[in-house]
């Protein structure tokens, strides 16, 4: 696959390591993101690469050995009792500075706990001669050795990159697809750049589906639960929740109830899903995050909301070799679920755009009463910054929509929200495809939302 975006994380990278003066870099991340492809393209030719794995300590030096004696020569002719003798043997031989990336870090840390005291005492010394890079896929190990205060790593690193999904545009880039192709890929792949190396292995949409995904022996089949490896302790627990969310149930007091527990004891496993990427707590416009009783908890990452509302209940007829029954029952149900990630990317794009000559903050959706009988949902709110106008949206994800119709139903809908008296209102429709009556004003389709997250 092409290696797209990543631009900036070069730069920052490349800084350091061409830098005469010793660098220490982290670099970490969910799986599957590019991180090791990251590492590889911006190390130079007398660079060491180091991919670790899970054999003892004594193992890894070795390997660790012969992979520097790639570019120092006979580095692997001394055996070395420990990993602080290889890293001071490594000072003595180099006469030029060098880089040395170590791979899957937590690994190393795993079977010699000692490892991150050893190289804080190497960076305190501050004689190194060559740049150290360790990288890692245990994104909750990884910000502990360098986040967490008591840690002999914290406020060591010269630079900290958390490598995250990318964006729709590259996607598109990379599947060399249209605007409305790119939206419902993106709502079953997200950003991880594997994904969309396996997906450009079929020609059709439907066949990805079915090779990676709807059969038994797909790559993707047992993906969560190689993502949960890496953090979690209770996995059963973890695939449980994003089960429910995926299925409907948003609320942490509908949460507790199906798991039989007090809404109080999903507190820590909450937060360690939102910490890690993989669920998200969404408020209403305007609610105080510290207070609200309104939100709803909703997965975050496209790949593993369409895997958990469609392929995890159906792993036994999957198991069965009856995928092709329920890839025709999801491509039913594609649009209704692409809509709510086409109103995602809406969001994201309109934040921080500027429309009408005003700068408009983080947009959200907006649901609530506004009498005792009369409840709305608004799909797109954004306050400008002077806190003057109010952008408000209408997302659709269906064909042959009528502008002027949904213009005058949104407009309805804002004449009753209290929060919007004295403002400026710039209604907005965000859709799949032009509409039927030709309406162009303030109307944004799949094209004009992905040229505004580029």
């Amino acid at each position: 696959m092409t290696f797209v975006n990543r631009t900036e994380e070069q730069i920052r990278i490349r800084k350091i390591i061409n830098s005469s003066k010793s660098g220490f870099i982290v670099v970490y991340g969910r799986r599957r993101c590019g991180k090791s492809t990251l590492l590889k393209r911006v190390l130079n030719e007398s660079d060491i690469y180091f991919m670790a794995d899970q054999t003892e300590s004594p193992q890894q030096i070795t390997l660790l050995a012969q992979a520097i004696a790639t570019k120092v020569t006979e580095f692997d002719q001394v055996k070395y009792p420990d990993w602080e003798s290889l890293f001071n043997m490594l000072n003595n031989r180099l006469t030029n500075p060098i880089t040395l990336c170590l791979d899957e870090f937590p690994y190393l840390v795993k079977s010699a706990p000692q490892l991150p005291a050893i190289i804080q005492k190497l960076i305190d010394k501050g004689d190194n001669r060559f740049h150290l890079v360790i990288c890692g896929s245990s994104q909750q190990l990884m910000q502990g050795l360098i986040i967490d205060s008591t840690a002999p790593l914290y406020g060591r690193a010269d630079l900290i990159l958390k490598i995250k999904p990318m964006k729709i545009p590259y996607l598109q880039e990379v599947l060399q697809c249209s605007a409305v192709d790119a939206v419902t890929e993106f709502s079953v792949w997200g950003g991880v750049p594997r994904y969309w190396e396996l997906r450009q292995q079929e020609t059709l949409f439907v066949d990805a589906l079915k090779t990676h995904l709807f059969s038994s022996f797909g790559i993707l089949i047992e993906e969560p639960l190689r993502l949960f490896i890496d953090d979690m302790r209770d996995t059963a627990q973890s695939y449980t929740i994003l089960s429910l969310i995926g299925n409907g149930v948003h609320r942490l007091s509908e949460i507790a109830a199906r798991l039989e527990k007090p809404s109080t004891s999903l507190a820590g496993p909450l937060d360690r899903l939102i910490q890690l990427g993989y669920i998200e707590r969404e408020l209403p416009f305007g609610e105080n995050p510290r207070n609200s009783k309104k939100s709803y908890y909703r997965i975050s990452d496209p790949f593993m909301s369409f895997y958990f509302t469609y392929v995890l209940p159906n792993r036994s007829l999957i198991e069965l070799d009856k995928g092709d029954i329920v890839i025709n029952q999801v491509l039913q149900r594609l649009s209704g679920y692409t809509s709510y990630w086409w109103e995602k990317l809406c969001r994201q794009a309109i934040s921080g755009a500027e429309i009408d000559g005003y700068t408009f903050g983080l947009a959200q959706s907006w649901w609530g009463n506004v009498s005792k009988t009369e409840r709305i949902e608004i799909d797109l709110i954004a306050e400008s910054t002077d806190g003057k106008a109010l952008l408000v949206g209408e997302c659709k994800w269906t064909e042959n929509e009528n502008a002027a119709r949904l213009l005058f139903e949104l407009e309805t809908k804002v004449q009753k929200l209290p929060f919007a008296q004295g403002k400026k209102i710039i209604p907005c429709l965000f859709l799949k495809n032009s509409p039927i009556d030709n309406f162009t004003q303030n109307i944004y389709l799949p094209n004009d939302i992905i040229m505004m997250l580029k």
